[in-house]
């Protein structure tokens, strides 16, 4: 087991550069000229050309995305060029607001999924239909979609909670729950209905199983085969969709703070590639690339504890 994570964890730089020199050279590819984005449509030829300069943006690609590299192995992953302010800073200035979002997204994922799955493969029915026609809503239409209809009917209709806006957990901790409920009910609602499917199909299938009935014939109770038996057996592939769902959330943080106006990683995202600032856009690359490293990382350990098969190979 530790020595797989190990070999997993060899592989983060070689993963981080990957990713940066496709978001680099991707990034360059984008019309534009960040020197005139920073001082304007009406700035002189010899101005833009003096900045370019000052920033190192006159040098080749290959040269700049070496500097960098350079740089962010001793830690330093620059300066913002359009408002000069550290990288790290900037990241983790906004890094809880996206934490918020995936943590919570992961546990209503996990919790709800899992509830709902299990209630379907124990009572059928009229739920298995329900949740079958969730799930084609969860993962036909995006994340932006559900956030949109949610705040039209909870914020603007209802007006149950707020269209936008972000409190902060230190200020008051129900404020940022009040405040996180519709954009965490967009970002989860299509993983909880992958989950729940997964969880209901597993353990429809360790229902069935011989030991099961030798379990209900020996008078063991029906709660006690449900947790202590079906709903591991259950758990083992859910796990994999739960760290997809994770990642997802990730990914789609991006859109989702853009509805909600969330002042997260995904907001900076969009703002830095309007404003061309590429050390932000890389930052949040690499960002982005430790957490889901992370994840997968979780979900190999997890699947060592529900499984031992897994601790043995």
């Amino acid at each position: 087991m530790i020595g797989m994570l190990g070999k997993r964890l060899l592989l983060v730089i070689p993963m981080v550069l990957v990713v940066s020199i496709i978001m680099f050279f991707l990034a360059s590819l984008v019309p534009g000229d960040q020197a005139r984005t920073i001082l304007g449509e009406n700035a002189s030829p010899e101005a833009v050309a003096a900045l370019r300069e000052q920033l190192g943006l006159d040098l080749p690609p290959i040269q700049q995305y070496f500097n960098w590299a350079l740089n962010a192995l001793q830690g330093d992953l620059g300066s913002s060029i359009y408002s000069g302010e550290p990288v790290m800073s900037i990241l983790a200035g906004r890094l809880p607001v996206t934490l918020s979002l995936m943590v919570l997204s992961t546990l209503a994922i996990g919790v709800v999924g899992i509830v709902l799955g299990l209630a379907s493969a124990l009572r059928g029915g009229w739920l298995g239909r329900v949740l079958d026609a969730i799930s084609l809503v969860g993962l036909a239409v995006p994340g932006f979609a559900i956030a949109i209809f949610a705040i039209s009917l909870l914020a603007v209709t209802v007006r149950i909670f707020p269209a936008t806006g972000y409190v902060p957990i230190n200020e008051s901790l129900g404020g940022w729950l009040w405040t996180l409920v519709l954009p965490v009910f967009a970002l989860s609602l299509g993983g909880t209905t992958l989950v729940a499917k997964q969880v209901r199909d597993s353990a429809k299938d360790a229902l069935a199983k011989d030991y099961v009935r030798f379990l209900r014939a020996n008078g063991v109770s029906e709660t006690s085969i449900v947790l202590r038996h079906v709903l591991k057996n259950a758990a083992i592939p859910a796990v994999t969709v739960l760290g997809i769902g994770a990642i997802a959330s990730l990914t789609g943080t991006v859109f989702v703070e853009n509805v909600f106006v969330l002042p997260g990683l995904g907001t900076m995202a969009t703002q830095a590639t309007l404003n061309h600032d590429l050390p932000v856009l890389l930052g949040i690359g690499v960002l982005f690339t430790l957490i889901t490293v992370f994840i997968n990382l979780l979900v190999d350990i997890v699947y060592g504890v529900l499984n031992p098969k897994v601790r043995a190979a």
